[in-house]
C-alpha cells in the first residue's frame, strides 16, 4: 500500500496537473546561488551619492569636497552653494548623505576657531550610512592631524578645530517599526494579493466563462475582476500601518490622501501582472507558484532588507523591474520623507511608464489569445463541415447500395 502511494505521488508530481516542484526546487536553487549570489556581493556602501551644500566655497571646502568624492564609500553627485532644505535632497534616494559647509569655515580652520562640518544622514535604512559615518570622521581626524603637524595620523589625543556635528533624519531613534516591520507589511500583503488574483484566468478557463470574454468582451472586464481585492490590500496597509503607529512608534510624515492616491496604480500594476503571470497556467495551483517571479525580487533590492548604496548601478536599475521596488520608493519618500505629490512627479511619471508598458503587455496577451480562440473555433467548425459532409456521402452511398 506504501509503495501505491508513493508511486501515485510521484506520478501526480510529474503529471503537470500541480506545481511543478522538479523545476521550481531547482529553479530557486540556481537563483539564490547565482543571481542572488552576483547582486549582492558587495556587502558596505560603495560610491554612494552625497550631496555637497557649500557655503564657504572656498579653496579649503574645495579640497574637502575632492576628498570625500576620492573616498571610495561616498561620490559626489552635487555641489549646491545656495541654503537648500536638506530633507528635499533626499527624495528618489537621489542622496545617502548631505554634507553641509557653512560660511566662515576656511577662516575658521587656519586661524584655530571651532567650527562645524554638518552632515545629515538618511535614516531610513540604519546600514546604508555606518560606511559613511566612518570615512567622514576618519577624513575630519586626518585634517585636524595635519593642522597639527601630525600628517597621516588619526590620533584622537589630538584637539582638532573642526568637528562634525551630524543629524539622522526621518528615523531618528532607528526604529524597526519605519523599516524592517513595515517593509514586512507591504511585502507580505502584495504577495497575499498577488496568490488571491494571479489564478483568475485558469479559474475562468476552467469555468469556462474566459471563451466568452475573450469572444464579447475586452481587456477591461478581467482588470476590473481586480477592484474588490485590490481595495481590500489598500485598506489593509493603512490598518497594518495605523497598528505600527498606535502600538509601535513608526512616523508618518507625508500625508494619507497622496499614498492611497499612488496605491491606485500600484494596485492596478501588480494586480496586472499577476494576471499575465497566471494566464498561462493549467489551473490555479498551479498559477500561484509564479509569484516568486515578480514579487520577493522587489522586496530584496527594493530597500527594506539591504541599504540601495549596498548594490552596484546595474542592480538597482534591473531591481526596477519589480513592482514592489516601485512601491519602496514611494513608501519612503511619502511616508518617511514628507515628500508631497510634486516632489515624487518626477518618480511617478517614470513608474506610470512602466505601468502603461505592463497595460500594453496585458492587452496584447489578451487579443492574442481571442485571435488564437476564433482560430481554433474556424478549425474547429470546418472539421465538423467535413464530418457532416462525410456523413452525408456515406449516407448517400449506403442509399444506392439499397
Amino acid at each position: 500500500m506504501n509503495v501505491n502511494s508513493l508511486r501515485d505521488e510521484i506520478r501526480f508530481l510529474f503529471s503537470g496537473q500541480g506545481m511543478p516542484y522538479e523545476k521550481v526546487c531547482l529553479m530557486v536553487a540556481a537563483v539564490v546561488c547565482i543571481v542572488l549570489g552576483t547582486m549582492l556581493s558587495s556587502n558596505f556602501s560603495h560610491d554612494a551619492r552625497v550631496v555637497v551644500i557649500d557655503l564657504d566655497n572656498s579653496a579649503y571646502s574645495h579640497e574637502l569636497t575632492s576628498r570625500i568624492d576620492a573616498s571610495e564609500y561616498m561620490k559626489v553627485t552635487a555641489v549646491l552653494n545656495t541654503p537648500v532644505d536638506p530633507s528635499t535632497l533626499f527624495y528618489r534616494d537621489q542622496a545617502v548623505a548631505v554634507i553641509y559647509f557653512p560660511r566662515g569655515l576656511e577662516k575658521d580652520r587656519y586661524t584655530g576657531a571651532e567650527n562645524h562640518v554638518g552632515v545629515f544622514y538618511d535614516n531610513t535604512n540604519t546600514a546604508q550610512t555606518s560606511d559613511i559615518k566612518i570615512a567622514l570622521n576618519e577624513l575630519i581626524g586626518l585634517d585636524n592631524a595635519a593642522e597639527q603637524g601630525d600628517t597621516g595620523s588619526t590620533n584622537d589625543s589630538l584637539s582638532g578645530t573642526i568637528g562634525l556635528a551630524d543629524r539622522n533624519l526621518f528615523n531618528p531613534s532607528g526604529s524597526n517599526y519605519n523599516v524592517e516591520v513595515q517593509g514586512f507589511l507591504f511585502f507580505f500583503g502584495s504577495m497575499f494579493f498577488t496568490f488571491a488574483t494571479i489564478g483568475m484566468v485558469p479559474r475562468l478557463r476552467l469555468s469556462h466563462q474566459l471563451d466568452r470574454i475573450l469572444l464579447e468582451g475586452t481587456p477591461w472586464d478581467i482588470l476590473v475582476r481586480l477592484v474588490p481585492y485590490g481595495a481590500c490590500l489598500a485598506v489593509s496597509f493603512v490598518f497594518g500601518m495605523a497598528i505600527l503607529r498606535l502600538l509601535g512608534d513608526m512616523t508618518f510624515s507625508g500625508s494619507l490622501l497622496t499614498f492611497l492616491f499612488v496605491q491606485v496604480f500600484y494596485v492596478l500594476t501588480v494586480g496586472t501582472m499577476s494576471v499575465l503571470f497566471g494566464w498561462t497556467a493549467a489551473n490555479p495551483g498551479i498559477a500561484s507558484s509564479r509569484m516568486i517571479l515578480f514579487i520577493p525580487g522587489g522586496f530584496i533590492f527594493g530597500g527594506p532588507t539591504g541599504p540601495i548604496s549596498f548594490y552596484p548601478d546595474w542592480v538597482v536599475a534591473a531591481s526596477h523591474l519589480f513592482p514592489l521596488t516601485w512601491e519602496f520608493h514611494f513608501v519612503r519618500d511619502i511616508i518617511a520623507r514628507g515628500a508631497g505629490f510634486a516632489d515624487i512627479s518626477k518618480e511617478f511619471g517614470a513608474f506610470l511608464l512602466y505601468m502603461a508598458v505592463i497595460l500594453i503587455l496585458f492587452c496584447a496577451k489578451f487579443f492574442s489569445a481571442r485571435r488564437a480562440m476564433l482560430k481554433r473555433q474556424a478549425q474547429d467548425e470546418l472539421h465538423r463541415q467535413k464530418m457532416q459532409q462525410l456523413s452525408l456521402e456515406e449516407s448517400a452511398v449506403a442509399g444506392q447500395a439499397e
